[in-house]
Formats: C-alpha cells, sequence, structure tokens
C-alpha cells in the first residue's frame, strides 16, 4: 500500500502522524511511505531521518494526497485539505465528527473513508487511540490550569498547593476517565484539595483505593456539581462520550455562580465541551473571561508537547496502520470488530451511531 503523512496545518498543532520508526517498520513490511517535506519538524523528526528510514520526501501536501491510498494524520482535514482528498481513499485520523457539523458534512462531500482513532475501541471497552492523548491533557490541564489561576492572565491568584498556614486551592475534575484520573493524580501532587466527580460507582470505588488522601470522590449529579462549583477555585472537564457530542454538566447560570477569576478548563472541547460557556481557542490565544470566570479551551492541548505526544501516540496507532496496509480497511475491519467500530464514515455514508445521532443525520449500516 501507499501510505503518506502530512504537516498538520491546524492551528498551534506541531504533531505527526507517523515517526521515522514507524517509517521503517511500514516499509519493511513492504510498503510505500510518502512524507511531506518538512511535516515531522515540529515533533523533532527531519526529513533526513525520515529519508534515512525510507520514506520519499515529497515536496507538498497535495502530492501526498493525490498519490496515497491511506492518509495517516493527527487531526481533522481542514476545509482547505478537503478538495485534495479524493473518494475512497482512507483517512486514519482523530476526526471529532461529533462536534461540528460542517465538519461531518464537508468530509462526507469528499467520499473517503474515515476510520477515527477516537471510535476504536479493545477488548475490554476501552478506547487504546484515545488514551495516551487523554493522560497527556489530563496531566497538562493541571499545568495550564495553575497557570491561569495567577493574576496576570486574570485568575483569582491562588496557588495551588497553598504553602504552611495558607489553604491549597480547591479543584473540581468532572469525569474519571483517562483525563480525569490523571488530572486529579496531578493537582493531588501539587497540593490541591481535589474532588472527583463520575457517574460509575466502581471506577469512584477504585480510584478511592489507589488515590491519595486528598482526593476525595463523589458521585455525579447536578446538585452536587453545583455545589461543588460555587467552592471551586479550578474545574477541570474531563468528560467523554465515545463518538458523540460530551454532555453539558456546566450552565452559564452555574458559572455565574463561582468565585470570580475561577478557572475552567474544559479538555473535551474538541467534541464540544461539558461547559455551557466553552468555545474551542487556540495555545497562541488559550484564554477568555465570561461570566467573570477564566476558560482554557484549547482544542488540541497535546499539540503544545508534540515530542512527547506524537511518539505516545505513534506508539499506539502503529499497529493499526500496519493492520490496514497490510489487509485493507475492509478485511481488516472485517478480522477486529474493535478496529470497525473505528470506520465513522465510507464515502459519505455515516456508519457511526455517536456521529448521526449527535447530528440528527441517517445512520448506514457497516457492510464489511
Amino acid at each position: 500500500m501507499i501510505i503518506g503523512t502530512v504537516r498538520e496545518i491546524k492551528d498551534d498543532e506541531y504533531r505527526v502522524g507517523i515517526t521515522p520508526a514507524g517509517v521503517e517498520v511500514l516499509t519493511q513490511a513492504g510498503h510505500t511511505v510518502l512524507v511531506e517535506r518538512g511535516a515531522g519538524l515540529g515533533s523533532g523528526y527531519d526529513d533526513a531521518q525520515y529519508a534515512r528510514h525510507g520514506a520519499r520526501i515529497v515536496a507538498s501536501a497535495g502530492e501526498v494526497w493525490a498519490e496515497a491510498e491511506m492518509v495517516v494524520k493527527v487531526k481533522e482535514p481542514l476545509e482547505s485539505e478537503w478538495p485534495l482528498m479524493r473518494r475512497g481513499q482512507v483517512v486514519f485520523t482523530y476526526f471529532h465528527f461529533a462536534a461540528s457539523r460542517e465538519l461531518t458534512e464537508g468530509v462526507a462531500s469528499t467520499g473517503i473513508v474515515a476510520i477515527a482513532y477516537e471510535t476504536i475501541t479493545d477488548a475490554a471497552g476501552n478506547l487504546p487511540l484515545l488514551t495516551p492523548m487523554s493522560e497527556v491533557a489530563g496531566r497538562m490541564a493541571v499545568q495550564v490550569g495553575a497557570w491561569s489561576l495567577e493574576c496576570h492572565t486574570g485568575g483569582r491568584g491562588v496557588l495551588l498547593g497553598g504553602v504552611p498556614g495558607v489553604m491549597p486551592a480547591r479543584v473540581v475534575v468532572l469525569g474519571a476517565g483517562v483525563v480525569g484520573a490523571n488530572a486529579a493524580r496531578i493537582a493531588s501532587g501539587m497540593g490541591a484539595d481535589v474532588q472527583l466527580f463520575d457517574i460509575r460507582l466502581e471506577r469512584l470505588r477504585y480510584l478511592s483505593d489507589v488515590m491519595p488522601p486528598n482526593v476525595r470522590t463523589a458521585k455525579s449529579d447536578p446538585a452536587a456539581i453545583r455545589a461543588a462549583i460555587v467552592n471551586a477555585d479550578l474545574v477541570i472537564g474531563a468528560v467523554l462520550i465515545p463518538g458523540g457530542r460530551t454532555p453539558v454538566l456546566v450552565s452559564r447560570e452555574d458559572v455565574r455562580s463561582m468565585k470570580r477569576g475561577a478557572v475552567i478548563v474544559d479538555v473535551g472541547v474538541d467534541q464540544g465541551g461539558c461547559v455551557e460557556t466553552t468555545r474551542p481557542t487556540t495555545h497562541h490565544a488559550p484564554t477568555y473571561e465570561e461570566e467573570g470566570v477564566i476558560h482554557y479551551c484549547v482544542a488540541n492541548m497535546p499539540g503544545a508537547v508534540p515530542r512527547t505526544s506524537t511518539q505516545a501516540l505513534t506508539n499506539a496507532t502503529l499497529p493499526y496502520v500496519v493492520q490496514l496496509a497490510a489487509a485493507g480497511w475492509r478485511a481488516a475491519a472485517k478480522a477486529d470488530e474493535h478496529l470497525a467500530r473505528g470506520v465513522n464514515m465510507i464515502e459519505g455514508c455515516i456508519t457511526c451511531p455517536g456521529v448521526a445521532e449527535a447530528h440528527g443525520m441517517e445512520l448506514a449500516e457497516l457492510k464489511l
């Protein structure tokens, strides 16, 4: 198969879909790998490294899109990339279709086969290609939250861990999945008073056993969330519905009740966010104030640490790239039901229930 990767053009996105080590694995298996010139520079990989591992360096993204049978990316194709895509071509990346009808309709019009990292599952029901970036984002959420609490950013001027004689900050984490657990662990390590919410009692029992004493678990319901965020210095949104839009757990009125200068970091912004006042921001302009509360809602948080993020992501994605390249997408999906759940769209037809439901669109049967 001819496999390609291109330079990401989303604002402040420095990750890359394939590393030089991944190129070597693919070329040794007999595949051809095309890499757009400069695609890996943001992650610390120059063209010479790719070439030494067997890639063919091409001058433009257009050449990659024109020749590759499968394009491996990191973020969803932007509007300027849609005309370069062709019917039947496989695109393997994060899509997050449920957050944008415009993206869904735009990609559908190209006729590609869209296989989304974020809806592939494993035998335990986990999301193995979302997990590494969730780990990064959960840990980063506390870093950026602590920074946003500083006065020069508009925050309350609170040190997350406090000091002897001064109480630490109160951190509320909504969702105890991979993002939430990582956020709670880092926040507790910095000395904050952490309250971790989830609807799954078994998950809360487990985390109650393994988390330090300054992490308290709580069953999630609207009244409990409202009571917690009133006193919070930092609220971290860590909610995920696989393939679907993130439910709104915090209304504008709830935000209005928070302390002036408190901070919200909504990690789920790329799927709509769990706070009504959430809207996407970028690393160059990461925050805004709404109802007196500082919001940090960068949609590609791991893109700020691309050396770590690219390695973590490609460790997880490469085995699936190998599967798809060896057998073709249809046979690979037929042989692996977990990979099949990643097929979100086939030549304009929506095959992911969460995406169809999010936009009220017709769901097509996945026929393999």
